[in-house]
């Protein structure tokens, strides 16, 4: 029966004995179609508790995050404001200012309001606004939407009087709107994408479909660990986390498929039966697996330690989508593989007692190369990413309001017309909070300080007061942003918000969060190494290799971003944010790569030997789940938020360094250099002198 299997390509009948293990897929089949009805209704309401507010974003213990909790507890709890903006090129007429009486009035009874808001003429007599502002809608984030819509359905121009409603509110109701119809797009692209590329991989009309249907799965149960998350934690959930984990999902998730399914078609040529060979593929690669995910997961946690609220949130909310990634893609998948057996392959189907085709692939014409002269490789590639990373000095600086989105809103062309209306005064407050028995004495001093134009006393509750300060200068500008700090450095007591303040907050935390999760990342990540490779020194080589891609990468998007993509701005938590997901997803290949050439350093392959035979094996592998994965990050690009088109951008480009130059060239390179002094101090390090003349021949051959 044997022989005849051999011949035939077709592995031999199961006994008895076998039926047991047989059932074990069919057991699995079921747990998950059990979890995954389970979790659909949880993960239904995912989008339920999404909330995309200034003070969802805001360091935890910033100034301006004070002023948001305390404008809660003031009564009738958190205010929206607007401001209504009536314009006309050639001058508001008569009419016009009537019109816009009669409207906002008519807003003013329809919400409440303690009196019908008065206009402020610009100099020109173009542009009339109102500012706008309501309790009522609170915290609830449908009221809030409702109550901006409401506005805009009322305030109506025509015949060349144009309205236009803006704030803050409307500025975080547009926001809302913008990340809750990412939902749809955004999956619907990545599935098209992840599908393309995968049938280019496989050429299969089957395969390509497994792996993507277990990682969708993978995605609905993320999205109900994440509200059980929310809901027994506390943990924000933002349109940004919920975009980057269904990105890392199918992304990362993809990544681990690629590699079982390439280890499970060798097998396949070895061993008879299915069954057996997935359990020699998942004992394979299941450490390195293990070891990759566990890396992406510990950076994510790692955000943990953030002051930033939507970093601290983006860690769990990552690290869950990754696991659920693993967890599917080394039990799921497996098992349908296994059920569905060698016909899932076709027409390349793997016969048993086959020998592959050797042929000289790409990846043994580059760790050839790289093996003839690794130093010169080394030095030529350094060079290169020192030389890339000097682009950094050409990011612009960073991001505003009005840049925001990238293509604009309604609340920021009222922005821009106000603006450009009103050039001498800003045209949003500065809001402070202080103690209610020394408010007047705070009012004084806020009128007094330097770049204050004015200073309006506001509500009263709980012991505070909130005042309304309108600074001279333009919003976001550096004579605005001179005006808060003179205002917090001299007014004792109080607290100092608004979104200027907000982003002036953000920025200062996202670089004091660079400095302490990049050290925590850099950390967590050796000592995962260092346990998995049993080496000091190719760790520290795997991830110097990652940090050199991390500033090639933003350099690259110094010299790309505003040139050609017309961002005009960075956003303050790029830096952080790309450091996190090269250095957890870069260290991912090199994992793939060094444990395959510490497996064939155990067999007896000598230094050089081993490198080139596990780039020659994992080179494919690993040159399609960098396309996959950066493929799915550059998605990002194609969403209308410029913060996920900056980090899509940036990571995807590092995800091609690192696959294309840093795993095939500089590593192998690396790893011939070295010999055994790149596994020190573990035993592989410790072994005979390598044969030179051997080596040097092996290389030359190829």
């Amino acid at each position: 029966m044997r022989a005849e299997a051999e011949e035939t390509g077709t592995p031999p009948r199961q006994g008895r004995a076998g039926r047991p293990r047989r059932a074990l897929p069919w057991l699995i089949v079921a747990f998950w179609a059990v979890l995954i009805a389970v979790a659909m209704p949880f993960a239904g309401k995912l989008g339920d508790v999404q909330r995309d507010r200034a003070v969802d974003y805001l360091p935890s213990g910033a100034d301006s995050t004070q002023v948001a909790r305390i404008q809660d507890a003031l009564p009738g709890g958190e205010s929206t404001d607007l401001v209504l903006v009536y314009h006309r090129d050639g001058g508001l007429t008569t009419a016009d200012r009537s019109t816009a009486g009669e409207q906002v009035a008519a807003v003013a009874r329809e919400h409440s309001l303690p009196a019908a808001p008065e206009g402020v003429p610009s100099d020109d007599g173009t542009t009339l606004m109102f500012p706008v502002s309501s309790t009522g809608p609170g915290q609830d984030q449908e009221a809030r939407t409702a109550f901006v819509t409401d506005v805009r359905e009322r305030a109506e121009g025509g015949g060349g009087l144009s309205v236009e409603v803006g704030g803050p509110g409307a500025l975080t109701s547009d926001a809302q709107e913008v990340y809750t119809s990412l939902d749809g797009p955004l999956l619907y692209t990545t599935v098209g994408v992840v599908a393309l590329l995968l049938i280019l991989i496989y050429r299969s009309p089957f395969l390509w479909l497994v792996p993507l249907v277990v990682a969708g799965l993978a995605d609905v149960l993320s999205m109900a660990v994440v509200y059980g998350l929310n809901q027994g934690f506390g943990t924000t959930v933002s349109g940004q986390s919920s975009a980057v984990m269904t990105i890392l999902v199918f992304g990362a998730g993809t990544d681990y498929a690629l590699l079982l399914v390439a280890r499970y078609r060798e097998e396949l040529a070895r061993l008879a039966r299915p069954m057996d060979a997935m359990a020699a593929a998942l004992r394979g690669c299941g450490p390195a697996v293990l070891a990759s995910s566990g890396t992406v997961a510990a950076g994510m946690l790692c955000l943990l330690a953030a002051d930033l609220n939507s970093s601290r949130g983006m860690g769990p909310i990552a690290a869950v989508g990754v696991l659920c990634a693993l967890l599917a893609m080394t039990t799921l998948l497996p098992a349908l593989l296994v059920l569905l057996g060698r016909r899932v392959f076709w027409p390349l189907t793997p016969a048993y007692g086959s020998v592959p085709r050797q042929r000289r692939s790409v990846f043994t014409a580059m760790g050839s190369s790289a093996g003839r002269r690794p130093v010169a490789v080394l030095v030529t590639g350094g060079v290169l990413l020192g030389a890339l990373a000097l682009g950094v000095f050409s990011l612009p600086g960073d991001l505003k309001q009005e840049d925001s989105f990238t293509s604009k809103p309604e609340s920021i062309t009222a922005m821009e017309t106000l603006a450009a209306a009103f050039p001498e005064r800003s045209t949003q407050p500065i809001t402070v909070i202080t103690p209610t028995g020394q408010a007047d004495g705070t009012l004084a001093k806020a009128r007094a300080t330097e770049g204050v134009a004015d200073a309006e006393r506001g509500r009263s509750g709980g012991g505070w007061t909130e005042l309304a300060v309108t600074a001279q200068a333009p919003p976001e500008s550096a004579g605005e942003r001179a005006t808060i700090d003179a205002l917090r450095a001299g007014l004792d007591g109080s607290h100092v918000g608004g979104p200027s303040a907000q982003q002036a907050d953000l920025e200062e935390t996202n670089a004091r969060d660079l400095k302490i999760i990049v050290p925590l990342v850099v950390l967590f990540v050796l000592l995962i190494l260092v346990a998995l490779l049993r080496s000091l020194v190719a760790p520290l080589l795997l991830v110097a290799a990652v940090v050199a891609v991390w500033g090639a990468s933003l350099g690259i998007a110094g010299l790309v971003l505003e040139p050609l993509l017309g961002v005009e701005g960075t956003d303050p938590g790029l830096p952080l944010l790309s450091f996190v997901f090269l250095v957890a997803l870069g260290v991912d290949y090199g994992i793939f790569l060094m444990h395959r050439m510490r497996e064939e350093s155990l067999a007896g392959a000598g230094p050089t030997a081993a490198a080139l035979t596990a780039l020659r094996t994992t080179g494919g592998v690993i040159a399609s789940a960098g396309l996959v994965l950066a493929a799915t990050f550059a998605v990002l690009t194609s969403m209308p938020m410029t913060s996920l088109v900056e980090m899509g951008f940036v990571i995807a480009v590092g995800v091609l360094l690192d696959t294309f130059l840093v795993r095939t060239y500089l590593v192998t390179a690396a790893s011939v250099a070295l010999g055994r002094r790149m596994w020190w101090p573990g035993p592989l390090g410790r072994g005979p002198a390598e044969n030179l003349t051997d080596e040097r021949e092996l290389v030359a051959s190829r």
